[in-house]
Parts: structure tokens; C-alpha cells; sequence
């Protein structure tokens, strides 16, 4: 089974460092949890993550192979959901699909959705947050990417949207390890199988509601 192992992840900009000491590993068939108040660096780790933003330093390896941040990329090992909409507004959903997935098999999964199904017609701006951000994770979720980040994806969805959304992710999740952030912790605590809060610049072990007051996540909300 896969593991990318995550460790001695560091960044600052100008003189305020805002990732110290961050490791965690994750594994396909796991959600990992990651929690942290405004400005704790999650959106910042998960760029690291993904390549977009340059670490101070970071050391990564996949089934203990050590890797460079670039071959991250190159090899398409993570896919990265931001927490804005990135798909082109005035697109038709059916014809952003193929963009994602040249493949006629890969296509169908998609179209053939139950819930995107009924919208393929629409212009993705057109669509509600909740269908958005929907199709967004599937799109994404399908790529060959064995690992897939994901940033504030709960975010103001309604409780239907998020209720689809969560039981998509558990499917998603038999073929690959989500590292998920998210002010809605209690959508994450629900799903994930392991978890952690940055606290000082550093990565902590969270297990419950209760470590996350201990942390102080829960009080500065």
C-alpha cells in the first residue's frame, strides 16, 4: 500500500516562520485530518505539498523512496483542491469534463454520476457552491494522482452537499490518501481516520474534539 511520509517541512516569509516542524505520513485508504486556527500555515503546507509554493525545506518519500518536490510533480503523485473555484465559468460542465479526462472511460465515470448527471448542461458558473465544489472533488478524485489535498472543501456547502460530498470521499478514499483541511472539523472528524493541528508551527496528533480544545483550536473559534 502507498505512504508518502511528510517530515521536517519548513517555511517563512520574511523574518515569520510559520512552519517550523511539521511531519505526518499518510497512506491510500486513509483521510488524514488537518487542523489549525487562521494562519496557522495548513493552506500553505498543502501548496508546499503540491509544488505551487517553494519550501524552505522538506523532505518527502513515497513506499520510503525519498523524493524531490519536483518529481512530486512530475509524476503526478498529488492532486491539489483548492479552496477557491478553479474551473472556467463560462465553460458547459460537459465540456470541461474532457478536459480533465481524455479518456472515454474516465469521461463516463464522471458524467454518469448521479449528481452530476443532472447538470452537465449547465455552465459550471451557473452552478450552486454545492455543486461546484462537488464536481470539483470528482473531477480531481479520478485523476491517476495516488494522493489528493484538499482545502476547505465543506466550506459553506449546505448539510445535502456535504453529506454527498463526505460519502463520495469515503468511497474515494479505498484508492487513495486525502489530507483534508477545514474550518467545519466536525465534517472532518466524521470522515478521517487520523489527525493532526498545527499549533506554533509545529504538527501535533489529534484524536478527538477534546485534544482539539486542548491544542486551543476550538476556543479561538
Amino acid at each position: 500500500m502507498e505512504r508518502l511520509l511528510v517530515y521536517n517541512a519548513r517555511k517563512s516569509f520574511g523574518k515569520k516562520e510559520v512552519i517550523k516542524d511539521v511531519s505526518f505520513s499518510i497512506e491510500r485508504g486513509e483521510i488524514l485530518g488537518l487542523f489549525g486556527s487562521n494562519g496557522s500555515g495548513k493552506s500553505t503546507l498543502l501548496k508546499m505539498l503540491f509544488g505551487t509554493l517553494k519550501a524552505d525545506t522538506i523532505s518527502l518519500s513515497i513506499d520510503e523512496k525519498t523524493m524531490k518536490p519536483s518529481e512530486v510533480i512530475s509524476k503526478q503523485l498529488i492532486a491539489y483542491l483548492p479552496q477557491h473555484p478553479f474551473l472556467p465559468k463560462q465553460r458547459k460542465v460537459r465540456d470541461v469534463i474532457p478536459m480533465f479526462h481524455p479518456s472515454e472511460a474516465k469521461q463516463d465515470a464522471v458524467f454518469y454520476d448521479p449528481h452530476i448527471a443532472t447538470m452537465t448542461h449547465k455552465k459550471t458558473g451557473a452552478l450552486s457552491l454545492g455543486e461546484l465544489k462537488y464536481l470539483e472533488v470528482v473531477l480531481l478524485s479520478l485523476l491517476p494522482h495516488p494522493f489528493l489535498c484538499m482545502d476547505e472543501p465543506f466550506s459553506m456547502l449546505e448539510p445535502l452537499h456535504k453529506e454527498k460530498l463526505k460519502e463520495f470521499l469515503l468511497k474515494t478514499k479505498c484508492e487513495k490518501g486525502i489530507l483534508i483541511t477545514d474550518h467545519y472539523y466536525q465534517d472532518v472528524l466524521e470522515i478521517s481516520d487520523k489527525n493532526i493541528v498545527l499549533k506554533g508551527g509545529s504538527s501535533h496528533k489529534v484524536h478527538t474534539e477534546g485534544d482539539l480544545q486542548k491544542f486551543e483550536y476550538l476556543t479561538e473559534r
